[in-house]
């Protein structure tokens, strides 16, 4: 799958075993990690990356995708697909290499998956959970078309402290 955003020099793109140097180079940070849920490790090995390679490739109906700059992997973006009553719903997520940040890559991905996920007849709705402290990727799904639904009150531990989290969605044709 090759997805292009808005920015000549990044798409989205199926993950490729050549990925996992600079896989492991971009996710193996402290400052990624604490933006991620707990099943992204930290620190983050060759062999978490081999893992995820593999698992990403064979996730359908979820949908996992490396955000390439230049042909390089420098983050990831991905939908999770709900079950049973929640089938039609996806859980949005992304990240992106430190060295990324502040340049509209983050935007730029978002929209262009949003856009894709939402024009596929599987799901009607996308929905991002962010850490409340996570001002800048709310600022990314705001810019991507999602809107602010609710603050959901302590409900997510990570690193130590229980915090709050902030919900975001997206509605196909809203």
């Amino acid at each position: 799958m090759l997805i292009q955003t808005n920015l000549p020099e990044c798409t989205l793109r199926s993950w490729k075993q050549e990925d996992k140097a600079s896989l492991v180079y971009n996710a193996n940070n402290r400052h990624v990690w604490r933006n991620l849920t707990d099943v992204f490790p930290h620190p983050y090995t060759q062999a978490d990356a081999e893992f995820w390679i593999t698992f990403a490739n064979k996730a359908a109906p979820s949908i996992h995708l490396a955000i390439a700059i230049d042909g390089s992997a420098a983050g990831g973006i991905g939908i999770i697909a709900g079950e049973g009553i929640a089938r039609h719903t996806g859980q949005f997520g992304y990240w992106l290499g430190e060295a990324h940040w502040g340049k509209g890559i983050a935007t730029a991905a978002a929209r262009a998956m949003a856009a894709h996920a939402l024009s596929d007849s599987l799901f009607e709705r996308l929905e991002a959970p962010v850490f409340a402290w996570n001002f800048s990727s709310m600022r990314v799904l705001e810019k991507a078309g999602f809107i602010r639904e609710g603050v959901m009150k302590r409900s997510v531990f990570k690193d130590g402290q229980f915090t709050d989290s902030v919900m975001y969605a997206l509605i196909k044709n809203a």
